[in-house]
């Protein structure tokens, strides 16, 4: 329960984003109050045991760490740690009825290798170190703009300082510069999968959405390194809200925030628990939610609908299976990002089928085994009898498509998506599936829909809407945080500059409050009894 009747500021919702605001402004001396709907903190950054009598603790939902600021790390003095991936990627392909692939990883010499013998020359591995050395610039110069006030357009141009870059990232189509760099297909579909994460879009969408996606997947650390959080995603938000409240957050779980009430200058907010109502009074809101979420809360036009486009897929597996393309290791292969079914026009394909309401023929997904890198996420006995993980992301499965019966899609796109799959094994994926105490197969899947109904994410959106470019826009604010009412403001990923595990709009946030408070504890404002 809150112990105050009053407190500096309330942050609605517990998920990392709100739990770094709240570790921050405590930090500083304020009065901080947690407010979670959910019986425990994380949102969708959690650690869970999805299977029966089964010692594997899985990232259920989010489950790699790029966009993480090791500034926000030290600067809470977290105890997180995580793990880079030798191997980027592995994409199977069957080439003149071979089964080979494309290794990413082990080396320049063993990339170099790779890239020759699937396309028979030297030219794309030089565009690909072309390409992404342009981007790895861009990461450097873009990526510590996200915890400093929005610049402007202009400003992150100059900033950028690479017209080329800023032409291929801000100005055109992603899949324009696509086919300039590169001529292989498979290899194209590679380089856009990262604009295709959680975003329904074609290669030359005119919104740049694909644009904005791909951005915030190459900049993460000023690197675009994808890592792996040492004992799950659990274990980020577990050191965040110990953080918090070794900082002296109140941290109330099972309490939902129904309503809030602002003048500007104060505020009110009304929550919900299994003892009751009860009203809190507060100087800042801080909402760790989706944009939708916020306008219920205030009363406010809510924003267009958000619709989100994945498939993810939880599995256990007793052992790795082999694959058909002999010349990889399965351990190599699956420590990576395999890529399944994402050729550039396997992708196109695949966007245009669910564009016209079907689902695709060919689903593309992606698959890491996060146990090879990590394996403290199973318990000792699984390690030792070899058994591993398998996270699966799908990509352009919008929403609308599970509308008429979410449980039959899903099972009919979790069986197709596994076929795809299966295609480049030497074995089904279903005889290396472990058993849970039950005798069930350890696997499991969430639709946009299930993600809408467990998270309250809108329509499944992971990022809770799309991503807008780091820079400055119309009614943007200073931070990328601000609302229409003064003290109160959005620190969840629909914030400018959120999406992912990043905790930038809990920070970002906390620097909004502080900035016009000052370093100072403020008094707790004067407030009505507690209202039950």
């Amino acid at each position: 329960m809150p112990a105050l009747e009053g407190y500096d500021a309330v942050i609605v919702g517990g998920g990392h984003n709100g739990l770094v605001a709240a570790a921050y402004l405590a930090r500083a001396g304020r009065s901080v109050l947690v407010l979670e709907r959910l019986g425990t903190t994380g949102g969708a950054a959690v650690s869970t045991r999805p299977f029966a009598g089964v010692d594997a603790r899985l990232s259920r939902y989010s489950y790699l760490v790029s966009l993480l600021p090791r500034k926000i790390v030290r600067d809470l003095g977290l105890d997180f740690r995580v793990r880079g991936r030798t191997v980027s990627s592995y994409t199977p392909v069957e080439r003149d009825g071979k089964a080979t692939g494309l290794l990413v990883g082990g080396g320049e010499r063993r990339t170099r290798e790779a890239f020759a013998r699937l396309t028979g020359s030297d030219s794309e591995y030089a565009a690909w170190q072309r390409f992404y050395g342009m981007t790895g610039r861009v990461a450097q110069r873009v990526f510590p703009t996200l915890t400093e006030p929005l610049p402007t357009r202009d400003e992150l141009h100059r900033r950028v300082d690479d017209e080329e870059a800023w032409r291929v990232l801000f100005e055109e189509p992603v899949g324009a510069a696509v086919e300039e760099y590169f001529a292989d297909d498979l290899v194209r579909g590679v380089v856009l999968t990262d604009a295709l994460i959680g975003t329904f879009a074609d290669a030359h969408d005119p919104s740049l959405r694909q644009n904005r996606c791909f951005l915030y997947h190459v900049i993460g650390g000023g690197t675009g390194a994808w890592d792996v959080p040492v004992g799950g995603m659990g274990a980020l938000t577990d050191a965040i809200a110990a953080a918090a409240r070794n900082a002296g957050v109140v941290i109330a779980t099972g309490h939902e925030a129904v309503r809030i009430e602002t003048d500007g200058r104060a505020a009110e907010v009304t929550y919900r628990s299994a003892d009751g109502e009860g009203v809190v009074a507060t100087r800042h809101v801080l909402v760790n939610a989706s944009p939708q979420e916020l306008a219920r809360l205030t009363g406010d036009e809510p924003p267009a609908p958000a619709e989100g486009a994945q498939l993810k897929v939880n599995m256990l597996l007793k052992r790795l299976p082999r694959l058909r393309d002999t010349s990889v290791d399965p351990r190599e292969a699956f420590s990576g990002t395999f890529h399944i079914a994402e050729g550039y026009e396997q992708l196109a394909t695949a966007h245009a089928q669910a564009a016209a309401g079907e689902l695709p023929t060919a689903p593309p997904s992606e698959i890491y085994c996060h146990s090879l890198t990590d394996p403290s996420i199973l318990g000792r006995d699984l390690v030792e009898q070899g058994y591993q993980t398998l996270t699966l992301f799908g990509l352009h499965t919008p929403a609308g498509l599970f509308a008429r019966d979410n449980d039959a899609v899903r099972d009919e796109l979790l069986k197709s998506t596994i076929a795809q799959l299966d295609a480049h094994l030497a074995e089904p994926l279903v005889g290396c599936l472990a058993t849970d105490a039950d005798g069930r197969p350890c696997i499991e899947a969430k639709t946009p829909l299930d993600l809408e109904r467990d998270l309250r994410l809108p329509g499944g959106n992971i990022f809770h809407r799309d991503l807008a470019f780091p820079y400055a826009q119309e009614g943007t604010g200073r931070w990328g945080v601000e609302t229409r009412h003064a003290n109160v403001l959005l620190c969840g990923a629909g914030a400018v500059r959120g999406g992912g595990v990043s905790g930038v709009p809990g920070h970002n946030a906390a620097m909004a409050v502080l900035e016009e408070t000052g370093p100072r504890r403020l008094p707790r404002p004067a407030v009505p009894p507690v209202r039950r």
